[in-house]
Order: C-alpha cells, then structure tokens, then sequence
C-alpha cells in the first residue's frame, strides 16, 4: 500500500477486523450476523481503526491493541492499559488491553486497509494535541458500555474519542461504505460530553482511570 508522503498529519487506516487472524475474523462474522439479524439488515464488513501522527521530529503510531502480546510495552510506546471483559480479572495481562503512542512503530496487516490510508489532518497543532490526549484516555472495560452510550467501549471508540477531543470533523469521518465500525459512536458520543448513563456529562466529571488503573510512563 501506498504510504502518504508529508511530513506532517494525522492519517487514519480502516483495517478489516481480524484481517491477519482467523480466530477474531470468524468471531466477528458470527457477531455482525447476530446483529445484523436483530436489526433486520444484511450483515455489513467490520473494521477496526488505527493512526498514524506524523511531524516533523518523527512518525507515531497511535492504536489500541488487545490482547496484549508481551509485558515490553516501553518497546511499543504503550501509554494507557484498561480492563478487558471485568476488572476483577484484570490483574492477568491476557485481559488487558492496551493504548500506543508508539514513535517509529507499526500497524499490524497495514497492508491490508481499506479506502486509505486516509489523511484526516495537515494541522501540526491537531497532531500534536491528539497525541498529548492519548494520556487523557477514559480506561472503561473493553467490550462493555460503561458510560450507558449505547455500544460497546473498544479499540474504535479509542480513535474516535481521540479524534474528536483534537477538533476534527468527526462527522466527515467513517468506515468504508459497506462497512461499520463498532465503538466508534461511543468514543464521539464519550468525546462530546453528552449526556451519559447516570445522568451527568462526561465533560463535567473527571476522566481519571478508575481505581488501580493509571497511565504508563513513556
């Protein structure tokens, strides 16, 4: 795949869900079906989102990833780590997940995107602002909807929180057509401080990780 040339900006790749693995592709397929029905739709491909902040003094990678392949997160500029399924369980690394900010880094099956990669930003100030809001992270459990927005908190609810909190139009932004990204509402939904499950805003409340979760050095 063709890689964007300037230097600076923020780009966003759509990588088919699982692509690289046939145990996550085969678990989506089955979860998009089930959905699908109940919404009385035809099944549509799932994607998962990653970028790619580019400036001047280097290129980072910018991605949520789960599950977590080793405990050398220095090595893959990791910033944030969250539970995965409960937090009770969340002591064992297989049911964390965790945030990158990674210089220099990789998108794994980045050959594999779709409709991109797609240059979201040419703002060195957006860029850099998105990657400082990566320590800003909420670090809800992955695959639950703690904050009552109405889907899942997951990888794509990272990206979209990050992009929206950064000021771009989120509202240009989305999956390929015929295709859906789940979480991604709720990360805008999250970034935009409406109103959430126990009534109050998301801007008025502190995003500090909830008790024993806390951002990791970089």
């Amino acid at each position: 795949m063709e890689r964007p040339t300037s230097d600076v900006g923020i780009v966003l790749y759509w990588l088919p869900l699982g692509a690289g693995g046939w145990f996550v592709r085969l678990n989506g397929r089955v979860y998009e079906a089930i959905h699908a029905r109940m919404e009385r739709r035809p099944p549509l491909d799932l994607y998962h989102s990653a970028l790619e902040v580019r400036l001047p003094e280097g290129r980072f990678v910018v991605e949520n990833s789960w599950p977590i392949p080793d405990a050398e997160g220095a090595s893959r500029g990791v910033a944030v780590e969250g539970p995965v399924i409960s937090r009770r369980i969340a002591r064992f690394r297989l049911f964390r997940y965790e945030v990158r900010r990674w210089r220099g880094g990789v998108i794994a099956d980045v050959d594999d995107a779709v409709a991109g990669p797609q240059r979201v930003s040419d703002d060195p100030q957006q860029a850099r602002r998105l990657l400082d809001l990566v320590d800003a992270l909420p670090r809800p459990t992955w695959g639950r909807d703690e904050f009552g927005a109405g889907e899942m908190w997951n990888s794509n609810s990272v990206i979209s929180w990050l992009l929206a909190r950064a000021g771009l139009p989120v509202h240009t932004i989305g999956p390929p057509p015929g295709g859906r990204a789940p979480g991604w509402h709720a990360g805008l939904i999250v970034a935009g401080g409406v109103p959430v499950g126990d009534g109050t805003r998301e801007d008025d409340r502190s995003i500090a990780p909830p008790d024993g979760w806390t951002a990791v050095s970089r």
